[in-house]
């Protein structure tokens, strides 16, 4: 044997991981809480068609796949740190659709996968629901139907142009528990991009098309405008997987591949992208957007907002005094339960204790299911109950012992002093706290938009979405509606503070 070829071939071996690990990354970005067929955990991996799309597109490139999640409508803002920034991506890659303001600012690649709209419904609404134009009809007690979508996806823009308020439109950031909704009949459709309806027709429970798919458009890989070279490459290598029977292949194994799929080769030969962008024909979007119309829709949001804060604090109120009273003059076998109360409601996230009203209680009996802005108002009540019951413990504590004897003395039950004598103090002592903790509430409306409501920071993440060019006018709206419901509450509570010769820092947040 040739000692120069033993030794030749032992450096190679060697230097081939070293050469791996050199290989740059190619980083993609997604959000794997969309699901199936996209991106999905199958044991302890990651598989879906676009985990095997980025495989392919990186070996083309000579690089690794590196998958970066993230939120789905947030996506395209990891595009905008520079390149090389550990908490950036390169690309775009998770059933991003192709759109006019989007690729003003992130220029797309050639489309990967061509898509239509279905419309899911259950199959027990099959004769309710014959087709997309039922939408517009009222239900028997003359309710919107609720129709569930996607948050700033292609379907969410549809839905708002072709039914506008003739329809409950309700917004989720995640696909899954939409079409949930929809099996528990707590919906009444949703509206999803065919791959996402396909599968899950296939693998819920008793889900159904409601009509033909509508509005086709592509799906296309989203890209820095500075990566010039980049999306060459990436056109490229999509070009060859079309003609080559890669994408194909690929498709065919998470059964996604249709007759609609054969226009990909169309445009391996066209210019791309399919219109002239805004910022090349030295026009801009400023006069495109209305904004009495965005406005508008944030006041009501704000409206919403407004309604929950005002609803569920008094409830929060009640049951934190109720509770306090409990704690501190209730038998031990009573205190021990309500201090569990009020410890597991204070550890525990506002989020959590939301999904537990809307989406838990039905799993465990189906009457116990809320609609959206009951369990919202359920929800907000009950949190804040844990912390209105420290107030009132602590108001009801630093009322003198002296006050309760001398009311028994006077010959006073014990509920009659409680009720006349020690809460009417306690109450004025908790007033700026209390007052302080109603503004908090405020601002933690927000949660509620993921059980279906749209508040005034959901709207603000609707108009964001698509109207991308206005995000800080957007924020300052927003932010100054915001100021304007809880500044008045703030000049109470420190006029309060004042009159009552209190320097009580309050609240819980």
């Amino acid at each position: 044997m040739n000692p120069r070829w033993l030794l030749a071939a032992v450096a190679a071996l060697v230097a081939a991981p070293a050469l791996a690990q050199d290989k740059k990354p190619l980083r993609w970005g997604t959000d794997p809480t969309g699901g199936a067929p996209y991106v999905y955990k199958d044991g302890n991996a990651f598989v879906g068609f676009e985990v095997e799309l980025a495989d392919y597109l990186a070996k083309e490139l000579g690089r690794t796949s590196e998958m970066v999640t993230g939120d789905w409508d947030k996506l395209p803002e990891l595009l905008g740190k520079p390149a090389g920034d550990p908490n950036g991506i390169d690309i775009v890659l998770n059933g991003y659709e192709l759109r006019e303001d989007l690729e003003k600012t992130y220029p797309s690649t050639v489309p990967y996968y061509v898509y239509r709209l279905g419309l899911v419904i259950h199959k027990d609404s099959a004769g309710d629901i014959a087709g997309w134009s039922d939408l517009r009809r009222a239900k028997a007690k003359g309710e919107k139907r609720s129709v569930g979508v996607l948050g700033g996806s292609a379907a969410h823009e549809y839905l708002k142009d072709e039914f506008g308020n003739a329809i409950d439109l309700k917004i989720n950031p995640d696909v899954a528990t939409v079409v949930g909704l929809v099996e528990e009949k707590r919906l009444d459709a949703t509206v999803q991009d065919l791959p996402a309806a396909t599968y899950y027709i296939k693998h819920g429970k008793d889900l159904v098309l409601g009509d033909e798919p509508r509005q086709p458009g592509y799906y296309v890989i989203l890209t820095r405008a500075s990566d010039k070279d980049l999306r060459e490459q990436l056109n490229a290598a999509i070009k060859k997987g079309i003609k080559d029977g890669t994408l194909k292949t690929i498709y065919e194994k998470y059964g996604l591949w249709n007759d609609d799929q054969e226009r990909l080769l169309y445009w391996t030969e066209q210019p791309w992208p399919p219109f002239k962008v805004a910022a090349e024909e030295g026009a801009t979007k400023a006069g495109k957007a209305d904004w009495g119309q965005m406005i508008g829709e944030l006041l009501r949001a704000a409206v919403m907002t407004v309604y929950l804060a005002v609803v569920s604090f008094p409830i929060a109120m009640l049951i934190g005094l109720l509770v306090g009273l409990g704690r501190v003059y209730g038998p031990a076998w009573l205190r021990v339960p309500l201090g569990l109360y009020v410890e597991v409601l204070r550890g525990t996230p506002l989020l959590l204790q939301l999904y537990c009203v809307f989406y838990m209680l039905p799993q465990i009996d189906p009457h116990l299911a809320l609609s959206p802005i009951n369990a919202g108002i359920l929800g907000l009540a009950i949190n804040y109950s844990a912390y209105e019951a420290e107030n009132y413990r602590a108001g009801i504590q630093s009322i003198p012992r002296g006050q309760m004897e001398a009311a028994l003395a006077l010959g006073m039950s014990p509920l009659t002093a409680i009720r006349v004598v020690i809460v009417p103090q306690a109450v004025r002592v908790v007033i700026p706290p209390v007052t302080n903790d109603f503004i908090a509430l405020f601002k933690d409306t927000s949660v509620c938009s993921v059980i279906l409501i749209t508040e005034l920071t959901r709207k603000y993440n609707e108009l964001y979405n698509f109207n991308r060019d206005y995000i800080v006018q957007l924020a300052f709206v927003t932010a100054g509606l915001y100021l304007l419901m809880s500044y008045p509450m703030s000049l109470l509570a420190r006029g309060l503070e004042r009159r009552m010769g209190t320097n009580a820092a309050g609240g819980h947040r």
